[in-house]
């Protein structure tokens, strides 16, 4: 049975989803369902007031019901945390037109004018905001709410329909299982331990402003705080172009270059840049609240991801918690738990898009350390330097090696790679001269010669698309008019690709251009995460494992199971993620990980 619904609900200037999260809105004192648009199957859209909802959701049999909404997220929390129903499957059209058409608005507005351009009648109204702020609707105001909300329910109907042959079957099981991470959470919260890490960031962060014995008001402001570095420390405070006024003003932020020289060469003063850093920079005390103000009553959590946020397919975080962002062994981490009885399993494919690359790019000597198991960082490290290099006595060099396999694959340029190394983005700060980042740059493009070839191919291939008539498939990939045809069905879109100022450009929401070392990260990066996809399906889908996916950030895997035999689960867990897809099935896999009560690894 086919339900496809709109919830409407009270909102004024301060209650509503442009200012509140979904759990924070939802769960709020005045929250209030005006009423629900529902549609069953293909029948006609009825509207239910605020006092039938409730018995016309009683009516449904959800246990058979496959929900339809436009952002699901929202109508499917309301479902099961304000009625207490659960359907049998979830179906998100917001989610649909994401991975159809990546790069373009997925609001209903925009999705209705987009597939059906010549039908006006086929508008989303604007009712909705003569309803604000009236917590009691008056039936001439409801009327108009009703239709404005027949009219949605029927257009995510109409939408619904028009996608989904075109949606892969293994893509719309991958939306009801991000939506059930939000509306059936499983992921338990130490409260407790959120609260003692927010008030210890707090007294830190005074701490160290009181250590500092600067004024609040002069650390928080780049300009007062200019000043006094100027006329009170006596040192000229760096300066940088503005972006949009075309005039100097003051380098004092975090990741300005120059601001970190300065506190480099006048250590003398490290308390009070430590007392800036803790002015400026309250991001840990601000997400550990939104993770104490998210957490429901039960002690469950929802896991907020957002399906096909890149155009590469990659999930991203929403509600004000990314969880795709929470530093390993991290207090936010450490705080997710498992329910009694049960154990929280992490598992991650180790060096992906290195492996997928590697694959594309047929560099079967580099495959063949794969298969291996080598040390690759030390492999490319010892060419390097032209001598053998150790992972326990080589650090440094090893770290070089590092850098240059996961930063080197798409094109990067020796000035880069320099400041990529000076700026510690993937470890310790490196000084680098100009001309051993070039050499690294060369050595690393002549020992993998397959990799620049395939910038070029690549580049080539998507750019003879422009031809409306070009069609070729080439490994797992299929190019035609602007599209590069993924294996699963899917597509990266380069709309509107032509040459301008001699380069390939494409529109997304703004014009971007692109080249062989950017279309190949486009690529490798798609392609990695539907290896970590069919595998978090496979997971799920695994009877003996009894699990529930509950997260995934970039390539990592996280499932709550039970806690009988962990080590038998774990090695299933691993044995999934290293299955190979059909379309690559030569492509050597490699994943690691553990269990424990709490999300720790």
């Amino acid at each position: 049975m086919l339900i496809t619904l709109d919830f409407e609900t009270y909102f004024d200037s301060k209650m509503s989803l442009t200012k509140m999260t979904t759990m924070d809105y939802v769960r709020h004192e005045q929250f209030k369902v005006w009423g629900v648009g529902i549609k069953i199957d293909h029948d006609a859209t009825e509207w239910f007031g605020e006092d039938e909802a409730q018995a016309a959701i009683n009516d449904i049999d959800w246990s058979d019901a496959t929900v339809v909404c436009h952002n699901t997220p929202f109508d499917g929390y309301i479902l099961t945390r304000h009625y207490g129903v659960i359907p049998k499957y979830y179906v998100d059209t917001a989610s649909m037109s994401r991975a159809l058409a990546p790069g373009q608005s997925a609001r209903l507005k925009d999705c209705a004018i987009r597939h059906f351009p010549d039908d006006e009648s086929m508008r989303k109204g604007d009712e909705l905001i003569d309803a604000k702020g009236m917590y009691d609707l008056d039936p001439d105001t409801e009327q108009a709410l009703a239709g404005y909300c027949i009219q949605d329910v029927d257009l995510t109907y109409a939408l619904y329909r028009k996608m989904i042959n075109e949606m892969p079957l293994s893509e719309l099981d991958l939306i009801d299982m991000t939506c059930r991470m939000f509306c059936e959470p499983k992921l338990i919260v130490d409260r407790e331990a959120l609260v003692t890490f927010r008030d210890d960031t707090i007294a830190a962060s005074e701490a160290a402003i009181l250590a500092g014995g600067v004024d609040r008001k002069v650390l928080s402001s780049n300009q007062q705080f200019a000043v006094y570095i100027n006329e009170t420390l006596k040192i000229i405070p760096p300066t940088k172009v503005s972006p949009t006024t075309g005039e100097n003003i003051p380098a004092l932020g975090k990741n300005d270059k120059a601001f970190t020289q300065m506190q480099a060469m006048y250590p003398e003063h490290k308390l009070i840049w430590d007392a800036r850093k803790a002015v400026k920079s309250r991001i840990n005390e601000t997400r550990a609240q939104r993770f104490i103000d998210a957490t429901h009553d039960d002690g469950t959590i929802s896991v907020p991801l957002r399906y096909y946020a890149a155009h590469t397919g990659r999930f991203g975080g929403t509600e004000k918690i990314n969880m795709q962002n929470m530093p390993r062994k991290s207090p936010l981490r450490l705080a997710l738990q498992s329910p009694p009885g049960k154990l929280v399993f992490v598992a991650d494919l180790s060096n992906i898009e290195a492996r997928m690359l590697a694959w594309l790019a047929d560099e079967q000597d580099l495959l063949a350390q794969f298969r291996e198991g080598d040390d690759i960082y030390s492999n490319l490290a010892t060419i390097i330097y032209g001598r053998p290099i150790d992972k326990v006595k080589d650090p440094t060099e090893r770290f070089v090696g590092k850098t240059a396999v996961l930063g080197l694959g798409y094109g990067m340029g020796a000035p880069k790679f320099q400041a990529t190394l000076e700026a510690g983005a993937m470890g310790p700060p490196m000084k680098f001269s100009t001309n051993e980042a070039y050499d690294v740059v060369n050595t690393y493009r002549s020992t993998y010669s397959g990799v620049p070839s395939l910038w070029k191919k690549l580049e080539t291939k998507l750019a003879s698309t422009i031809n409306q008539n070009y069609y070729e498939q080439w490994r797992c990939l299929t190019f035609e008019k602007g599209k590069i045809h993924l294996p699963n069905g899917l597509a990266l879109h380069y709309n509107d690709l032509r040459f301008q100022d001699n380069k390939l450009t494409y529109e997304s929401r703004t014009t971007e251009s692109t080249w062989g070392g950017r279309i190949t990260e486009n690529v490798v990066q798609a392609l990695s995460r539907l290896i970590v996809t069919d595998a978090m399906l496979r997971i799920q889908a695994d009877k003996d494992l009894d699990a529930d996916v509950v997260l995934t950030v970039h390539d990592e895997i996280v499932l709550i199971s039970a806690a009988i035999n962990p080590d038998a689960t774990m090695e299933k867990l691993i044995r999934h993620m290293c299955t190979p897809p059909s379309w690559a099935p030569d492509i050597p896999l490699d994943a690691e990980g553990g269990y424990d009560t709490r999300y720790s690894k």
